[in-house]
């Protein structure tokens, strides 16, 4: 930002960032702020305090321009032949964000409105909290069904791309409004279909999207969301991983992960080969992808509570050894959902043949090895469990060290 040297006065320095403040602001606490920085300090959950008086700083809490030093700052880069800071943008107010919501309800006005929002959306956070606020998201929602019936491509993913800007903000209007339109899915299901578009970024947005609307539904929405044919939908997109971004890919897979817990869907997704796929996706996957893995063994976890789940994951030659091989590799996390699911392997489904694969891929001796390591005592007796039940079965096999196993299954 010019030259180094000189140095800047400490009350042009925001508090938060230590930078130079490009658009001051006073908090309710008198404390003044960079704008960006503070509206990102209060957006944040676990924020509720100013960062400087520790006194309280709600949400909802107004921010007052600093005119006065914002011309001071402008005035010092000049003088010191630094780049001078730009006059900021006005932030949206309650009533055009208001007024953009309405015009989004005319179809004449409805692609420059969007073309207006995802400006709007791009520059600021608090200008997305303001279009969710002033209903918005729920008029785009709306826009999204239209342009789906219509059979309107670009109006639909422009609409997308807007909602993907804005999808980390929510109401009570726009809730209710997911739980009781049952054609959102198909909307966003026709994007991601491959003959509809090959863009990457446009299904990884689809995908964010869709994750936020199957995260706000009700349970009982969800019944009526998620039929056989958009779960069938959603494990093929594991097949098309390379056509995704990271985000997207993750997008899918905490989709699974969030709708897996109910039975009907764990059913609904074996039968779509979700188990295979994922051993698939794992096989695939770079080491460092740990997210990735820990996304996908979750998913494995909730699946293999069903006996076709575990029948699934046993049929493909790489399922044991999948597992086996991310625990002590990856995080705590994997070590947790990869000992859980040999637990439910090792109860409902070791047959010798299973037993026997488990001792050639390792896991006995991963399992000796989750003893010996800083793990949490319940996954140490999980591995114990498992060592102490087929004790009998692995004593005399040259694949694991039998003084090691006598010693952690008695």
């Amino acid at each position: 930002m010019g030259d180094i040297s000189v140095e800047i006065p400490a009350f042009f320095i925001c508090p938060i960032s230590l930078l130079i403040m490009k658009d001051p602001v006073t908090a309710v606490t008198g404390i003044t702020y960079d704008r960006d920085s503070i509206e990102k300090w209060v957006l944040d959950g676990d924020n509720t305090v100013c960062p400087v008086t520790n006194l309280p700083l709600p949400r909802d809490a107004d921010l007052t321009p600093n005119h006065t030093l914002r011309r001071l700052i402008q005035a010092w880069c000049t003088a010191n032949a630094v780049d001078r800071i730009p006059t900021p943008k006005t932030p949206l107010s309650n009533v055009y964000a208001g007024k953009l919501a309405r015009d989004l309800s005319r179809p004449k006005l409805r692609l420059k409105t969007l073309q207006k929002l995802e400006i709007l959306a791009m520059e600021k956070e608090s200008n997305r909290k303001s279009m969710v606020e002033a209903g918005v998201f729920k008029e785009l929602l709306s826009c999204l069904i239209g342009f789906y019936k219509k059979d309107e491509k670009i109006g639909l993913e422009q609409t997308l791309y807007v909602l993907y800007l804005i999808r980390g903000f929510s109401c009570e209007a726009t809730n209710k409004f997911i739980t009781e339109n049952d054609t959102l899915l198909d909307a966003i299901l026709w994007v991601l279909d491959s003959t509809q578009t090959q863009q990457t970024a446009v299904k990884s947005h689809a995908l964010c999207v869709m994750k936020t609307v199957v995260g706000k539904a009700s349970p009982a929405a969800l019944e009526t969301l998620l039929t056989p044919e958009i779960l069938k939908k959603i494990v093929n997109f594991l097949k098309e991983n390379n056509t995704l971004t990271q985000q997207g890919l993750h997008a899918a897979l905490q989709i699974m992960l969030g709708i897996c817990p109910i039975g009907r869907n764990r059913v609904r997704m074996v039968e779509s080969d979700a188990v295979f796929e994922l051993i698939q996706l794992e096989l695939n996957l770079s080491p460092t992808d740990k997210k990735t893995t820990e996304l996908v063994l979750g998913i494995l976890f909730h699946l293999c509570s069903c006996a076709d789940g575990r029948a699934q994951l046993l049929s493909h030659a790489a399922g044991i050894a999948v597992v086996t091989r991310k625990i002590l590799k990856v995080s705590p996390a994997a070590d947790d959902r990869a000992v859980l699911i040999l637990s439910l392997i090792s109860r409902f489904s070791a047959t010798t043949g299973v037993l026997q694969e488990m001792l050639r891929v390792g896991t006995a001796a991963k399992l000796c090895m989750v003893l010996q390591a800083g793990c949490e005592s319940y996954l140490k007796d999980k591995a114990k469990e498992i060592l102490r039940t087929h004790f009998d079965v692995w004593k005399n096999s040259p694949c694991v060290e039998v003084a090691t196993l006598t010693r952690y299954a008695r």
